[in-house]
């Protein structure tokens, strides 16, 4: 029978450390679902704010593709996609 090797403290350190990164990382993503959604929707409905839930849903996908949640790409093709749908209900 094999020995076990003794486990490590940084092991113990790295798999805390990616426990939080996860968790901030999957908080981060819902935010960003939830206004893209918001602004979608506001663009569908015409609502008054439409605007700022667009400016708003832009400085997310900002944030989160300079943290490195999304591509910078996509990030910039949402972005396009809220300000056409927007331009076309006008």
């Amino acid at each position: 029978m094999a020995s076990k090797k003794p486990v490590k403290r940084k092991h113990v350190k790295n798999v805390r450390k990616t426990k939080k990164q996860r968790a901030r990382n999957v908080r981060e993503k819902n935010l960003l679902k939830l206004t893209l959604k918001a602004a979608r929707a506001a663009v569908i409905t015409k609502a008054a704010d439409v605007l700022e839930k667009i400016k708003q849903a832009a400085s997310v996908l900002d944030k989160a593709a300079e943290r490195g949640l999304i591509h910078a790409n996509k990030a910039a093709r949402l972005k396009s996609r809220l300000n056409l749908a927007y331009n076309k209900t006008k």
